[in-house]
């Protein structure tokens, strides 16, 4: 029986042609000095992501302060963290080969529509009076679902919105965009929770729709691609492209192991109610918190991006946001809190932009959708699966020793890797060495 021929059919196909696109950007690859605020594809890109995130940070607050509600229950927040990861972990070889086959763009605004089905859902539930912790527990487990294809496909289109010189510094706006809807997102979340849960889920059923429609209106510079058959290799060819690069093996599983112990964020509600003594908008501020110390830090690193060591800067980093974490556990203050929020978001976006750097610079682009699927995978298990970790430990030992306990922790965690992965460590560049050295 013959092999049936590959299919040919295209990954991208571009609304915008090369001579639009010039006019869009400028000619980016010629005129690299054309700053990236200036570059309408990157202009759209931006305000997509800060819509999206806007949406899932207004919708985190909103479930959380929901579900403690009605359960008083620390488990049960971590539940809702575990009900959000399971998809991801279960998708995640789909979810890459998805993103390396079909138009990105696509993907991200059939994604953001599902979202913005949940988050009505949620608003109807609410209204309707028939919202329980399980429908809580299903409806986030259906909007891990959709974000874990949408994840993905919004971090490998990056690299086809912008040229490649500027891709580090568009890595540290476009975390910025993140940072901004972490810093508003969780304050009107809260707000709007204050006036009533069905108002604020309203406001993200409304974001959602917005940023599933402005998505897919981003011009692309990447051009179209065959795509390869789908066999075993390829499924599981990120995963093998991840374990034969050092650096990124240690950067990732760093950021893993080190926001898995370490993050507080699933126990901010017990610590605004029972520990701070803070009503709905106090968790808000709190949630926004380590994004505003993140906006911060992602401008810095726009305007001065990271050319030299970072393996030793993500280090850094790291160790700040252990330390910081111990003061947010040990702290009664308010005041105190929202400061040691404010520098564990400053620490950890350095983390940030150098995983996702190493990422995006270091894969070929017909491979960037399945590594960067693996990559949201550590993202979700640190974030998902470490709310679970903390709701557990906080279940046995109270809130804030757990987040003592995960602050020590990732600091031993950070020793350790500087000892596991000397290669990050050492590293000179965020490009591959060679690549680096003949730029040179």
């Amino acid at each position: 029986m013959k092999t049936p021929p590959a299919d040919t059919s295209e990954q991208v196909s571009p609304t915008t042609a090369p001579d639009a696109f010039d006019k869009l950007v400028g000619d980016a690859d010629r005129a690299p000095e054309i700053s990236l605020p200036r570059q309408t594809p990157f202009q759209r890109f931006w305000c997509t992501r800060v819509l999206s995130s806007l949406s899932f940070q207004m919708l985190a607050v909103a479930m959380g302060w929901h579900i403690y509600a009605l359960t008083h229950s620390a488990f049960a927040l971590g539940l809702v963290g575990l009900a959000q990861f399971l998809p991801m972990f279960v998708l995640t070889l789909v979810v890459g080969q998805v993103a390396d086959r079909y138009d990105r763009r696509r993907i991200a605004s059939i994604c953001q529509g599902l979202e913005c089905v949940a988050a009505a859902l949620f608003a109807w539930g609410t209204f309707g009076g028939w919202i329980s912790a399980p429908v809580i527990y299903v409806l986030a487990a259906c909007v891990g679902a959709a974000r874990a294809f949408e994840s993905p496909a919004v971090a490998s289109l990056l690299p086809g919105v912008v040229p490649r010189a500027q891709l580090s510094q568009a890595t540290a706006w476009a975390t910025s965009a993140n940072q901004a809807a972490q810093i508003g997102g969780p304050a009107l979340g809260g707000l709007l929770y204050g006036i009533g849960p069905g108002a604020a889920y309203l406001a993200c059923t409304l974001s959602f729709a917005l940023a599933s429609a402005a998505v897919s209106t981003i011009p692309l510079r990447t051009k179209p691609v065959p795509r390869a058959p789908v066999t075993l290799e390829s499924v599981f060819s990120g995963v093998r492209f991840i374990r034969s690069q050092p650096v990124i093996l240690g950067a990732l599983s760093l950021d893993l192991f080190a926001v898995l112990f370490g993050g507080a964020t699933a126990l901010l509600p017990i610590f605004a109610r029972d520990v701070l003594h803070a009503g709905p908008l106090g968790l808000g501020l709190l949630r926004s918190a380590s994004a505003v110390g993140a906006l911060g830090g992602t401008i810095w690193l726009a305007h001065f991006p990271l050319r030299k060591r970072p393996g030793a800067a993500m280090f850094g980093g790291v160790i700040a946001f252990g330390i910081a974490t111990l003061v947010f556990g040990l702290s009664h203050s308010f005041i105190v809190s929202l400061f040691a929020l404010m520098a564990l978001g400053a620490s950890d976006v350095i983390s940030v932009v150098v995983r996702l750097s190493l990422v995006q610079l270091r894969t070929p682009d017909e491979m960037l959708g399945r590594v960067s699927a693996v990559n949201s995978l550590f993202i979700g298990t640190s974030n998902q699966l470490g709310e679970f970790e903390s709701g557990v430990t906080a279940g046995w030992w109270g809130a804030q020793t757990a987040v003592l306990i995960g602050g020590c922790a990732t600091i031993a965690i950070a020793l350790l890797w500087m000892k596991l992965f000397p290669e990050l460590r050492r590293t000179r560049s965020l490009e591959r060495e060679e690549q680096h050295e003949m730029a040179a």
